[in-house]
């Protein structure tokens, strides 16, 4: 999951575009060869390294996608997801995977996006509230990274605490089960040998006083491959008592509380 999310653009104009927003959660088999079009062509607006084949390739194997429209019905981003049910440590756990996740420049800063995933999300956890519903991340720019650092209290790998050893288990099984012998456990990375896309090299840049954060600075070290594509694996509980304020109403808006 990369957020294409970067560009100044001035402030008045971007309320007057976010106040019209509307994001939808639509499942893929309901999408249609336009919607598909439309995606694409935002996607490979900000990514090198893909193709139209690879694009659908990946679309197919999700589920859902939360997709940002405008005032006029243009598309202004989205998210792609898949739900799956697995067993960790023995124990039933679902799953949330983020897929591709971009918001066009005209749009940066809107939560629109943001809140209507974690909505859905808090919708998936009323379906099964007896299971632990945790977001399986991986990240090709710090921004994304950063994603989970804004909706979660604790979350791994974190800057500043270890990985507990059922954590590191999941995130492993997580990777190695999607991604086969391109997920490196050593590192926690996603590697394939060739890019299946990456941001182009104008939104992979890293702002002067983004470096000196601990969290930027952390996944910068953990995952310097990240402008070829590489991706760091990330996991996250997500329910009422990991989730920070604002995340927590919104989920608990999602499981009907």
């Amino acid at each position: 999951m990369t957020i294409a999310e970067i560009g100044d653009v001035d402030h008045a104009a971007r309320a007057v575009n976010h106040r019209r927003l509307r994001a939808a959660v639509t499942a893929v088999s309901s999408l249609s060869a336009a919607d598909v079009d439309g995606m694409f062509e935002l996607y490979a607006a900000y990514y090198d390294g893909t193709t139209r084949a690879l694009f659908e390739h990946d679309l197919l194997e999700k589920h859902w996608v939360v997709a940002l429209h405008g005032a006029r019905g243009e598309l202004a981003g989205f998210s792609t997801l898949a739900v799956s049910d697995v067993a960790a440590d023995g124990a039933a756990a679902r799953i949330v995977y983020s897929g591709d996740t971009i918001i066009d420049r005209p749009y940066w800063g809107t939560q629109a996006l943001a809140f209507t995933w974690i909505r859905f999300a808090g919708t998936l956890k009323a379906q099964a509230p007896e299971r632990p519903l945790y977001w399986f991340l991986i990240a090709k720019g710090h921004r994304t990274y950063r994603y989970m650092s804004t909706f979660a209290i604790d979350f791994f790998p974190h800057w500043s605490k270890a990985t507990p050893a059922p954590a590191r288990r999941l995130i492993d099984d997580l990777a190695r089960d999607r991604f086969g012998d391109a997920y490196r456990s050593d590192r926690g990375v996603v590697s394939f040998p060739q890019s299946r896309g990456h941001l182009k090299a104008p939104w992979t840049q890293v702002e002067p006083d983004e470096l000196a954060r601990l969290d930027v600075a952390f996944f910068l070290r953990s995952n310097p491959g990240y402008v070829r594509g590489d991706e760091l694996a990330c996991l996250t509980e997500l329910a009422p008592a990991n989730l920070r304020p604002i995340a927590r109403r919104v989920f608990e808006q999602g499981m009907g509380g």
